[in-house]
């Protein structure tokens, strides 16, 4: 059984903003279009933390820039 996503990363890959949710190990579980209409609905009343460039981030956002990382902003969901 898959663990529910914990994070919420809204993040520039490669020029094209995407969503990307992360278990509470920060183990990848889905990327999606950020545009969508459900990252609204799931970050509502949320306030995002603005940087994913602290050392807990490094294994899920390996292939991303330091400054994609530090653009990037972090929600915690509740779950």
């Amino acid at each position: 059984m898959q663990k529910p996503a914990k994070y919420l990363v809204v993040i520039d890959s490669g020029g094209e903003m995407v969503a990307r949710m992360f278990d509470g190990a920060r183990r990848p579980i889905v990327d999606f279009d950020a545009s969508s209409s459900e990252v609204v609905v799931m970050t509502q009343g949320l306030a995002p933390t603005q940087d994913a460039n602290g050392a807990e981030w490094n294994t899920a956002l390996a292939g991303h820039s330091t400054l994609e990382r530090a653009q990037a902003e972090v929600y915690a969901l509740d779950v």
